[in-house]
């Protein structure tokens, strides 16, 4: 055991950071360690103080190593995926200044459209950066810290997202990639760099960026010696500039130049969320047009009603999530947090077709259907984006791969299936953000396409295939007809 040569991949998600330690040859997952992060904010605020993220790190790498019983000297290298969008604002000791701003705080929601329209309009920043502003990306929050903590502003000396945080952490170079600068808003898509004139708009000074690195496998750095004394790592190993966590879940799968390109990836999780590596630059503003790890694009769509959603109406029918039948006449939209795909941020659910002999498996059956709809239709907008036919028999060919915890559910997946009329994939790795670090670690450790030794290392395609099935158009067209007629006040937009 002691002889392996190891990285390790981390996933510094909203809730807890996952360290890694995989086989950098095979791929195997020797061991994964964890620790918990404190997500504190009510009224639309969510934040976190960015020194947890750094204690939980090395939490975790201990937890990792120890479990793996491997010596520390059998790691050669370290990345780090992060969740998206955050903003870190640091003082001249690279020390946070306030508690960083998640992608899921709300309250940048007016600033979003005060600087869409400032630009000219969703095709204008699409145009550029292949998303138009959310309250999410990292562009709005800017924004809202100008207006709401101008002392923070003005004494910021760095401005980083949570992977870049770490990485500098790790290696003292300020650095991030293309995936994860995409999701900012002022990185533009289009010419591969920092927009000057979004920077303009924003009143953002581009000496308080970082570098971004050629791709997520990138070496920017190698293991300081303080970094070193507090993870219990060999000084010197290397570092990669590291992603963001859908992007990392991308290479973890094999998805990329040196992999597969527009074969979609579905995520069962609180959001439900599809996704491609693709040669196309997406310019939809119904999606995010999101740079990849690799040099390619990874245009994503995110539906915020998926599993907590399904498993709201299962407890408020007393049913067990798995308790389902199809849905019968019932047709139940279970927008129960407004939406974001199609755009209805204020929506509620909505229920018709209720018949006397409608039964309660039944109603938690359309709420699956529902939700799945939604999801796929969002799907057929990527892949247009991707320029397919979503509808031509080789693309609907394409295995689809079910990531998340939906995933695991047999209702889920049969809804899916039935739904889609897509072979189905469900890959054996569940860490897969973790192990697409783990790719770009070892490829900044010894060279080589991050997606090509993940595709070697079988993650995308180890686990459960299963055929199509006829596609349910019954179905599909009854709800699909319900959401394209119900009215703005049926429906809350």
């Amino acid at each position: 055991m002691s002889s392996r040569t190891v990285v390790i991949g981390v996933d510094s998600s909203t809730q807890s950071t996952k360290a890694a330690v995989i086989d950098a040859v095979t791929g195997e997952q020797l061991a994964v360690g964890r620790a918990p992060h404190v997500v504190t904010g009510e009224s639309g605020a969510r934040e976190s103080d960015p020194e947890v993220w750094w204690r939980a790190l090395g939490d975790a790498v201990a937890a990792g190593l120890k479990e793996s019983a491997l010596p520390a000297r059998s790691v050669t290298g370290i990345a780090v995926a992060g969740q998206q969008h955050g903003l870190v604002v640091l003082d001249r000791s690279g020390r946070p200044l306030r508690p960083a701003l998640l992608w899921n705080d709300t309250r940048s929601a007016p600033q979003a459209a005060a600087l869409t329209d400032a630009f000219g309009g969703p095709g204008a920043w699409t145009a550029r950066t292949g998303s138009v502003p959310v309250a999410s990306i990292t562009a709005s929050k800017w924004r809202w810290l100008c207006e709401h903590d101008p002392e923070a502003v003005k004494a910021a000396v760095g401005v980083r997202l949570p992977h870049d945080f770490l990485t500098e952490r790790l290696a003292g170079v300020a650095a991030t990639d293309p995936g994860d600068a995409s999701g900012t808003g002022w990185y533009a898509t289009a010419t591969g760099g920092y927009d000057p004139d979004l920077l303009d708009l924003l009143g953002l000074d581009p000496a308080l960026l970082p570098e971004v690195a050629p791709t997520g496998a990138a070496r920017i750095g190698s293991l300081t010696g303080a970094a070193a004394d507090a993870l219990g790592l060999p000084a010197g190993i290397a570092v990669a500039a590291g992603t963001g966590d859908n992007m990392s879940a991308a290479v973890g799968l094999g998805l990329g130049g040196a992999g597969l390109l527009d074969h979609p990836v579905l995520s069962l999780g609180t959001s439900g969320v599809v996704f491609a590596a693709s040669r196309t630059r997406s310019t939809d503003p119904a999606l995010s047009g999101f740079a990849a790890a690799d040099g390619t694009y990874l245009p994503l769509a995110c539906t915020l009603n998926c599993t907590l959603a399904v498993d709201k109406v299962a407890s408020l029918l007393g049913l067990h999530r798995e308790d389902t039948a199809p849905g019968g006449e019932a047709v139940l939209l279970p927008y129960l947090d407004g939406e974001r795909t199609p755009d209805l941020p204020t929506a509620s659910g909505l229920l018709t077709g209720l018949r006397h002999d409608t039964t309660p498996q039944q109603l938690l059956g359309a709420a699956y259907e529902g939700a799945a709809v939604t999801v796929l239709r969002a799907l057929d907008t990527l892949l247009r984006a991707c320029g397919l036919d979503p509808d031509a028999p080789d693309v609907a060919a394409r295995p689809l791969r079910l990531i998340g915890g939906g995933a695991q559910g047999r209702s889920w997946v049969e809804t899916v299936r039935r739904l889609s009329g897509r072979p189905l994939v469900i890959p054996a790795g569940g860490e897969l953000v973790a192990l697409g670090a783990a790719a770009l670690a070892a490829s900044a450790a010894g060279g080589g396409d991050p997606v090509a030794l993940a595709t070697s290392w079988g993650a995308g395609d180890t686990g459960r295939h299963i055929d199509a099935r006829e596609r349910d158009l019954e179905t599909w067209q009854r709800v699909t007809s319900v959401l394209d007629r119900a009215s703005e006040p049926l429906l809350g937009g």
